[in-house]
């Protein structure tokens, strides 16, 4: 029988406390996303030529800022520390998939739920940041005080489609691919590899892009004239 879910793996267990697959995969995720930072990080340079490894990474930020400046229209660098890690952690976990035996932690619904969670709270802090705590706040009961209990249950609402969105797509890329090999195994594997990364950043993205949605959603609306960007992410 196929194992999907990597929670099923259990590799040491000690009353209350459960070594699982899913936390091994996600402690070697952040490790390679630590080393990753530092290796890359290690002697930059402000002139050319540039070291491959500066180039790759500047690309890859030099991406992500553009993306959040066209979602949010200011300046990218308040929330790319978070959507950033968010979306590195999915796209990694998901191009680590390569590598026989290894299930993506993202497949797990605790995972997902957990990144969902980070979003909940990040939510208000950057609005309570940019707003105010009462300015902020003062959101869940509009139009009047009888739509603050079901603002709330919306936003509960977000966190949980937010993961079970992410949980179902992966799990049911894992699923599809299990069945496929158990039936041509000889012709398959290859293409449902390329076929998983695909899907693996697909979904990294779209889940950055809804975080990045929803921080934006609970922001000052009134921005300051030096935040403010054009539709190509230049300060005006």
């Amino acid at each position: 029988m196929v194992q999907i879910n990597p929670d099923e793996i259990i590799y040491w267990s000690w009353g209350a406390f459960t070594l699982n697959e899913t936390i091994v995969n996600t402690w070697i995720v952040m490790g390679l996303l630590i080393f990753l930072a530092w290796l890359s990080t290690r002697h930059l340079s402000i002139e050319p030529p540039l070291s491959h490894r500066q180039a790759l990474m500047e690309t890859i930020v030099s991406f992500m800022k553009s993306e959040i400046a066209e979602i949010s229209r200011k300046a990218p660098e308040r929330y790319i520390h978070f959507t950033g890690t968010i979306f590195l952690f999915i796209s990694l976990s998901s191009l680590l998939a390569i590598i026989p035996g290894y299930r993506t932690p993202a497949s797990s619904l605790s995972t997902t739920l957990a990144l969902a969670i980070c979003v909940f709270f990040a939510v208000p802090i950057y609005g309570i940041a940019e707003k105010g705590a009462a300015d902020y706040f003062a959101r869940y009961i509009q139009p009047s005080l009888i739509m603050l209990p079901f603002n709330f249950i919306g936003e509960i609402s977000r966190t949980m489609a937010l993961a079970l969105r992410l949980f179902g797509n992966m799990m049911s890329q894992n699923l599809l691919v299990a069945v496929l090999l158990s039936i041509v195994p000889l012709f398959l594997p290859a293409v449902m590899d390329l076929f998983g990364l695909l899907i693996g950043q697909v979904q990294a993205y779209i889940f950055s892009v809804l975080a990045t949605v929803y921080i934006i959603s609970g922001s000052s609306t009134n921005d300051k004239p030096e935040d403010k960007l054009s539709p190509k992410g230049v300060r005006e």
